[in-house]
């Protein structure tokens, strides 16, 4: 319930984004990440059932091991389902770009024009490396979430700063940028798609997608006057994230971009939408710098691991500090990055347009997770009864006879 209220929800716990390593991550292709979730809860209840008859009869020894078998069989089936990875609609070379920030944590964007620097010098960089041939040119440069926090379409030097590093590496950027408001008080996260010079639309904005669920008490504060008299700490956001309006698909460089702005991987609809819109690759743009040396980072990369796999697409997962990596249709990383350093990734990803077997059920009505929800119900709900029948003797059961009243002990008589 937490996934989805209130205020939209917040998923980030979810069990099936544990499972990127996992046998069980075959199954999001069959049923996507409310299967994986209920396939490991089912695997872990079988073998808890298992420990909680251990040492007991023979006929629940059998029993164990018939549970057992059933959790193995379940963690097969997962390993066993298919995970296509060859392009369909050609390959596309990308570049990845981590440009690193000044510091880690709350205060990482009080330097924005550094963070912006450094993104352009590393597309600068790349560009060199290109020209000497010691890299590949890309198709598509991506750059992370909050990669210019000074938004390039009211200031001037941060508009030329963009340019020029599209121009330099002479192919469109999908850039992350915050960009104000049309109310007062009031911005937006945006993804833009950005030209060099020598396109045909002479350079500059071409697209743009706003993130559309903006996280509540971080992004924006919901009932800012209310929560204010339970703490001061709301006032330190100063300007309200405001929602997007449109599906995250983006047309450049000749691929349909499926795009999710940080914790929009989170949630499942807002990832299905992009590919029902014929988004035959994913892009995750994210900003890991708040939450320092934790493993936010790897558990976000995980998120976007289960997403590749669930739709069959690759996905460029792009920090402004790490971990950044390309994800391939079966979710292996490619050229995963270190922490808080600055690193160029360049590879050809597929795209692809088929669609898995997940979403093919999910595009005809099927409500699996309510479904699955169901299923799990039942289940506990026939567990209790079956508990319930063996205590009370009921079939399964053995009723505990009448207690044996033991004979009073007889006292020897004196023989006389």
């Amino acid at each position: 319930m937490l996934a989805r209220w209130p205020f939209g929800g917040f998923g980030w716990g979810r069990v099936a984004f544990s499972q990127a390593d996992a046998p069980t991550l075959g199954l999001a292709a069959l049923g996507g990440a409310p299967l994986v979730s209920f396939a490991v809860a089912l695997v872990g209840a079988l073998l808890a059932q298992v420990l909680l008859e251990r040492g007991g009869r023979r006929r629940r020894s059998t029993r164990g091991l018939s549970l057992v078998a059933a959790a193995a069989a379940v963690l097969l089936a997962g390993s066993l389902v298919p995970r296509p990875t060859g392009a369909e609609s050609g390959d596309l070379a990308v570049a990845a770009v981590q440009g690193n920030v000044p510091r880690a944590g709350l205060e990482f964007n009080a330097q924005r024009r550094a963070v912006l620097d450094n993104h352009v010098r590393a597309t600068l960089g790349l560009a060199d490396e290109v020209a000497a041939g010691r890299a590949p040119a890309p198709q598509l440069v991506v750059w992370p979430e909050n990669s210019s926090d000074i938004d390039p379409l009211r200031n001037r030097d941060a508009y030329t700063e963009v340019q020029a590093a599209a121009d330099a590496v002479d192919a469109p950027l999908v850039l992350g940028a915050v960009l104000v408001g049309d109310t007062p008080g009031t911005v937006r996260n945006s993804s833009l798609v950005w030209e060099p010079d020598s396109a045909p639309s002479g350079g500059g904005v071409v697209d743009s997608y706003d993130k559309r669920h903006p996280v509540p008490f971080a992004e924006y504060i919901p009932y800012k006057d209310f929560f204010r008299l339970i703490t001061d700490k709301v006032d330190l956001v100063v300007a309200q994230f405001v929602p997007g309006d449109r599906v995250g698909r983006l047309d450049v460089a000749g691929a349909r971009l499926g795009v999710m702005i940080c914790f929009e991987v989170v949630e499942d609809g807002l990832v299905d939408d992009t590919v029902d819109d014929g988004a035959d690759l994913l892009v995750v743009q994210t900003n890991n710098a708040t939450f320092g040396y934790s493993d936010e980072n790897v558990q976000q990369l995980a998120m976007s691991r289960l997403r590749a796999v669930e739709h069959g697409r690759a996905v460029v997962h792009v920090s402004t500090v790490g971990t950044s990596a390309l994800v391939m249709p079966d979710g292996a990383l490619v050229d995963p990055t270190a922490l808080f350093t600055p690193a160029v990734i360049s590879g050809q990803v597929p795209l692809r347009t088929s669609l898995t077997v997940a979403d093919r059920v999910r595009q005809a009505g099927v409500p699996v997770e309510g479904l699955l929800v169901a299923l799990g119900l039942l289940g506990a709900a026939g567990g209790l009864v079956t508990a319930r029948r063996s205590r009370l003797g009921g079939p399964g059961g053995t009723r505990p006879g009448p207690e044996a009243t033991p004979e009073p002990a007889r006292s020897k008589e004196p023989v006389g």
